[in-house]
């Protein structure tokens, strides 16, 4: 889908989660505003708190955005999800969110 196509599903749905992670994943992927970027993948966290790619996400652009403490806490929740089994699926993305973390410090 593209990036409009997301606008408009979470404009039909504000809460719907795949509409702001796709939404917020898209504009991350196409260089877009960090800061947009953040603003719906922290959205998409908060409904389904078990997404281990929207918390990837969500790190990379709060990277982008200079904010690595910010980051932290949240490449972390993902990687506890994706571990303690409560998400579906998402363990392949552990070893990235690892290696981000690694390089915050």
């Amino acid at each position: 889908m593209d990036i409009d196509a997301f606008r408009q599903m979470v404009a039909k749905n504000p809460k719907g989660f795949l509409g702001r992670y796709g939404l917020g994943n898209r504009i991350l992927q196409e260089s877009g505003s960090f800061e947009e970027a953040v603003e719906h993948l922290t959205v998409a966290t908060q409904l389904d708190p078990t997404h281990v790619a929207s918390h990837l996400a969500l790190g990379r652009a709060l990277i982008g955005l200079g904010k690595k403490a910010d980051a932290k806490p949240i490449l972390a929740a993902g990687i506890e999800a994706a571990l303690s089994g409560r998400s579906n699926g998402g363990k392949d993305l552990v070893p990235e969110m690892q290696q981000l973390l690694r390089t915050l410090g």
